[in-house]
């Protein structure tokens, strides 16, 4: 699957390798209704074409003539659209706002080198983040974190966490787990299901999802994690979730989880550190029983605590904070 923004970096570099200076703007956050939420990027030329979007529509317009209408200084700077913000409309048609990161970038190696690391973040070689200093030129990248915020605006500078377009990876077919596909499908990430056991796959039809007749624990081992990676085990199966969890907390992935209750829990983690020598630290990466704590009763009801854990925990928001 080949994510919209991965392709706006695409361009970017295309452009930046034909001699042009280009536009790229970054959505930091979002208030009210929103198509598009923070992160989301658009690339664009001072003659109007473009790759990528910001709102889905309701913003592209203006701000693409006030590209063409050298509007922006060559710097790096932080704009409002909606109530409050860059004219024409005091109010965008869905009621929402948006602050946009707007950075001028001009066509040199060292632009590229910039994006080039970006593009490769995307692709999955590891989370970046960037570190753009506003009413400059200047910007950089460091390691990033999962448990940090995806964006971060100060006074003085933006940074932005990259990786790899979010997975999540189903050990194992059940009713929570397909539902888990639905809604993670819907939140943009790319699903990948595990599932050996024939008799079980044969009903499962959901499209978008990729099926692999093999142990979750043998995908995991064969490099089926990376840093932006959901796991998730959802059988109540020992025979399936152990082993998932014995690879997964080898993996950077951010999210590793098991369906249970506290007690079903207990039991499992003292198994883990019986039979698979699980150090304290390793065992704090699981959240068992998985998902928030929503009073779920139903498939659907349990998927949905589960996902909402996932987007806390991608979020960088503490379970605390809630």
């Amino acid at each position: 699957m080949k994510q919209l923004d991965l392709q706006v970096i695409q361009q970017a570099r295309a452009w930046v390798a034909q001699g042009k200076p280009v536009w790229l703007s970054t959505v930091l956050a979002t208030y009210g209704s929103a198509p598009r939420g923070p992160g989301a990027m658009l690339v664009c030329l001072s003659s109007g074409e473009h790759r990528g979007s910001l709102s889905g529509g309701c913003v592209e317009d203006d701000f693409l003539d006030r590209v063409s209408g050298d509007f922006f200084n060559p710097v790096s700077q932080v704009v409002r659209y909606g109530e409050g913000g860059l004219a024409p409309t005091l109010a965008l048609p869905c009621g929402g706002i948006l602050d946009v990161l707007v950075e001028y970038f001009s066509p040199d190696d060292e632009t590229d080198t910039h994006l080039a690391a970006v593009e490769a973040a995307f692709a999955g070689a590891g989370l970046i983040t960037r570190r753009v200093l506003l009413g400059t030129e200047r910007r950089d990248i460091d390691s990033g974190r999962m448990d940090t915020a995806r964006v971060n605006v100060g006074v003085e500078q933006v940074t932005i966490r990259i990786g790899a377009v979010q997975r999540l990876l189903l050990a194992g077919l059940s009713p929570v787990a397909e539902y888990c596909a639905s809604f993670a499908l819907a939140l943009g990430y790319e699903v990948i299901l595990c599932e050996p056991r024939e008799e079980i796959l044969g009903a499962f039809t959901l499209q978008g999802v990729a099926v692999h007749e093999v142990l979750p624990a043998v995908y995991i081992a064969n490099g089926g994690c990376h840093a932006s990676t959901a796991v998730v085990a959802l059988t109540h199966d020992p025979r399936l979730d152990d082993l998932t969890l014995l690879e997964a907390v080898r993996t950077q992935a951010f999210y590793i989880g098991a369906m249970g209750s506290q007690r079903t829990s207990n039991k499992r983690f003292e198994r883990l550190a019986r039979i698979g020598g699980i150090d304290e630290a390793s065992m704090q990466r699981i959240h068992a029983p998985i998902g928030l704590q929503l009073g779920s009763k139903t498939p659907a009801e349990i998927a949905l605590a589960v996902m909402a854990d996932i987007l806390r925990v991608s979020n960088g928001i503490q379970r605390h904070a809630l």
